[in-house]
């Protein structure tokens, strides 16, 4: 469970240290921006924008290759972690005995079928609902009378009220 856990905690790394540099520029870019938008009075928040995106797209071009080496590293370390180190811990691998002591799902269901006696009923009767009375008799619908005119909504009722005042 321990490399488990150092993998997680080895992969927030991993985050921290791709997201790191660009969220860094980002921010450099912005305190720079922000005092020369406070020297010069010109408040227009879409001129840091346009710095920002150059910024960041150059850290990703510089750095990129830094940044697949990292990913492809933890990518392999990963692959060895859950081919290599896990399968052979004897914490992680089911005893041969383990349903001994469990049920398998079908015997659970059979004992709920078994003890559920409306349900019987029901399973018995292909469909047909015994304790429902109103589904052996034959319903009649009777179409709705549809009215003529039509409720104004709510905004015609306020033109109706102060038409009439």
């Amino acid at each position: 469970m321990e490399v488990l856990v150092e993998y997680l905690g080895k992969g927030f790394m991993v985050m921290l240290m791709i997201s790191m540099p660009c969220v860094l520029m980002a921010a450099l870019v912005g305190l720079v921006v922000g005092i020369l938008q406070a020297v010069t009075q010109v408040q227009e928040q879409t001129i840091a924008a346009a710095p920002k995106i150059v910024l960041v797209f150059l850290t990703i071009v510089v750095l990129g290759g830094y940044f697949i080496k990292v990913l492809t590293n933890y990518f392999f370390e990963g692959t060895h972690v859950a081919f290599q180190i896990v399968p052979k811990s004897e914490t992680y691998v089911l005893p041969d005995n383990y349903y001994k002591y469990t049920r398998p799902f079908s015997a659970e269901m059979q004992d709920k079928i078994n003890s559920n006696s409306s349900f019987n009923k029901a399973y018995i009767n292909n469909g047909a609902i015994p304790w429902d009375k109103k589904a052996t008799k034959r319903q009649i619908y009777i179409n709705s009378k549809q009215t003529g005119s039509i409720e104004p909504n709510f905004i015609e009722r306020v033109k109706i009220q102060s038409n009439s005042r």
